[in-house]
């Protein structure tokens, strides 16, 4: 009998994400239909919908992917089954929430329940293990994260979703976020160029100069203690004092809110991630190399930047991975002292009670940082790949 027909153990992943798929489309609502953006909304169980022909069809696929988590060992058909069981998901939310919604209505709003989110997570999860289990090469887990992203982007554009809350919140809000979205990565990408300039050379000095090392890091340390908001504060009081008494300061942005206050505060929770992981990197480099290297005459800028930086280099990729998706996460956090970013949406949502608001800034903050991680790790398996 072929592979993919063949019987095996239950998995015990596959048991506990079928388990949880169960209880979600048994208990929690499939959708919210509400009167408007902050109404509690009558729930919907995807039961209760199941006339519809998008919701049969993603009732038949859900079983075929269910069973295939279970029994088929074949991780290209289990990849395959969830995939289109995701697609159903996504058409069946936008053609449900297209229907509930009242004829000429503009204040009703349509909100994913709890079940779709959880069903949204689940069929992900399958989705995930099977990639892991079919061991693609490093870029083309990038291919298949554009490949999902294409299929996401389908969805936004075709006007499938247009009937969701999220969306709605969206649409009169587009110009907003896409500055949102703009200022969002550059904090976080500006923060993490910052910190790698003085986190490099820092993390270089501290492998050369081991009692420089514990000083350092230790201080780099106890910055990481201190709560987000509590550093924005204390960078409040010295900033205002230099924009209210130094012109040009005040003339190239720098105040005690908004941006500064918010690049300062990220690019020293990036430091000791650069600068820990350079010095790991360094010291993982054979003594012996450098040894050699040095007996040949080379100098040791020539042994730095032709030894040690190429064979320490994933492991100062993996500190600029974690740096990476930190900042996208905490970029959220300076919305609150004025620094722009999708938390601008959050804070904003959650003021007004409207949690379609609070997901508009929250969801891309979550695909940003599941995207950089998985390019990233990529980047750094194929490094060690070539270097093997």
């Amino acid at each position: 009998m072929e592979e993919t027909l063949a019987v095996r153990k239950l998995d015990r992943l596959g048991v506990v994400l079928v388990a949880g798929g169960i209880a979600a489309t048994a208990l929690m609502p499939f959708i919210y239909v509400k009167a408007n953006r902050i109404a509690a909304g009558k729930p919907m169980l995807l039961m209760q919908l199941l006339p519809q022909p998008s919701v049969i069809i993603l009732t038949v696929l859900l079983l075929l992917t269910a069973f295939a988590t279970l029994f088929l060992t074949n991780s290209v058909a289990r990849l395959v089954i969830a995939t289109l069981c995701l697609a159903a998901l996504i058409v069946a939310i936008g053609l449900v929430s297209t229907a509930a919604t009242p004829p000429g209505s503009t204040v009703a709003r349509m909100t994913p329940g709890g079940g779709f989110w959880v069903l949204f997570a689940v069929i992900g999860l399958v989705i995930s293990d099977a990639l892991v289990k079919i061991r693609l090469a490093p870029w083309m887990r990038v291919a298949a994260l554009a490949a999902y992203t294409a299929l996401l982007f389908i969805s936004l554009s075709s006007g499938l979703l247009d009937s969701l809350s999220i969306m709605k919140e969206f649409s009169t809000r587009a110009p907003q976020f896409e500055t949102e979205a703009i200022s969002h990565l550059l904090l976080a990408f500006g923060s993490l160029a910052i910190a790698i300039i003085l986190g490099l050379p820092l993390g270089i000095l501290c492998f050369w100069v081991p009692k420089l090392r514990a000083i350092v890091l230790q201080g780099l340390s106890l910055i990481q203690t201190i709560p987000s908001l509590a550093l924005f504060g204390l960078l409040m009081l010295p900033l205002g004092y230099l924009a209210t008494h130094v012109p040009l300061a005040a003339a190239i942005g720098i105040r005690g809110i908004g941006t500064a206050p918010a690049l300062i505060a990220l690019v020293l929770y990036s430091l000791l991630p650069i600068v820990a992981n350079t010095v790991v990197g360094l010291q993982g480099v054979d003594p012996s190399v450098r040894d050699a290297a040095a007996g040949m005459g080379l100098t040791r800028w020539q042994i730095l930047t032709g030894i040690d930086m190429p064979l320490a280099f994933p492991v100062i990729l993996t500190g600029i991975r974690i740096v990476l998706v930190q900042a996208i996460g905490m970029v959220t956090i300076a919305a609150l002292i004025g620094g722009g970013g999708f938390g601008i949406f959050i804070f904003q949502g959650l003021g007004q009670t409207a949690m379609d608001l609070v997901l508009l800034g929250a969801v891309p903050t979550v695909f940003f940082a599941f995207s950089s991680a998985v390019i990233l790790d990529a980047a750094i398996d194929s490094i060690r790949g070539s270097a093997a």
